[in-house]
């Protein structure tokens, strides 16, 4: 992990936050009936951390393998400013957000909790994952969270970002 000095240094840097949704915005969960997947539980913490991060002229993609109309509707609900549903290989599309926004990988956080989101967690200028992230995730984040996924992390997440980022402006 990095120490404070290094992560105030970074974040003064991110123009983009990129999320992951299961296991970051919700706690992994997933109630299903017999009709399929029915309910996910977010936190309107976290919802609000979008809006923070906002005020801030800091861009939030949400970004996941799942392909669902639950998460489609939270992120339109927390004005995320893009939602990219059922990707596999997530470092294939850092590559292209980097393009669209015109952003380099130092200007771009990561938060995962999961082996799938090793590669691009890899490749930002500030990772950081939930209280329950993988092992492997939590040895490449700059940032481990207090909070658990689903439970506030995503909001711990973009306070980090936004408190450093505010120092000696």
């Amino acid at each position: 992990m990095m120490k404070m000095s290094e992560i105030t240094e970074i974040c003064k840097k991110i123009k983009i936050v990129i999320s992951d949704v299961d296991g970051v915005l919700t706690d992994g969960g997933v109630y299903y009936s017999e009709k399929g997947e029915s309910l996910k539980k977010f936190n309107v913490k976290d919802g609000m951390g979008v809006e923070l991060l906002h005020n801030k002229n800091i861009k939030v993609i949400l970004l996941t393998r799942e392909n669902s109309k639950i998460v489609q509707m939270r992120g339109e609900k927390i004005n995320a400013d893009k939602i990219i549903l059922g990707i596999k290989n997530k470092f294939d599309e850092l590559e292209k957000l980097k393009q669209e926004f015109n952003v380099n990988s130092k200007e771009i956080s990561y938060i995962g909790d999961d082996l799938n989101d090793l590669e691009i967690m890899s490749s930002v200028g500030f990772a950081g994952t939930p209280f329950d992230g993988h092992q492997k995730i939590k040895e490449v984040s700059d940032y481990i969270c207090e909070k658990r996924g689903g439970h506030g992390a995503f909001r711990e997440f973009a306070e980090i970002i936004i408190e450093n980022g505010d120092k000696n402006e």
